[in-house]
């Protein structure tokens, strides 16, 4: 069974270890990727990450969208949602569907 990791910044991420994810804050970019890599590495099947910290490392995300396990998936911050994670979803669903339906 794989488990489940959330990244992000202290005030947005504290409430999923209630929920039993497991809580990694990061600050910046760099402190993001490094978690995320060794995340990978331990064996996690799904890490969230905020979309501010997502979008200081866009090739990290990508190398993770391109690998089926582990899933890296945007989620928004206490701040609000940059459309990121959003625009994610249409790319895919255009993907698989052939034009966006959503």
């Amino acid at each position: 069974m794989y488990k489940i990791a959330v990244i992000g910044d202290k005030d947005s991420v504290l409430a999923f270890r209630a929920l039993g994810v497991h809580v990694f804050t990061a600050i910046e970019g760099n402190d993001a990727r490094r978690i995320i890599d060794k995340l990978a590495k331990e064996g996690y099947g799904i890490i969230y990450i905020t979309e501010q910290l997502a979008k200081d490392i866009p090739e990290t995300i990508q190398r993770y969208n391109n690998e089926v396990i582990p899933a890296v998936i945007l989620i928004p911050s206490n701040r609000g949602s940059l459309n990121i994670g959003l625009e994610n979803i249409n790319k895919n669903v255009e993907k698989a569907v052939g034009s966006n339906i959503l």
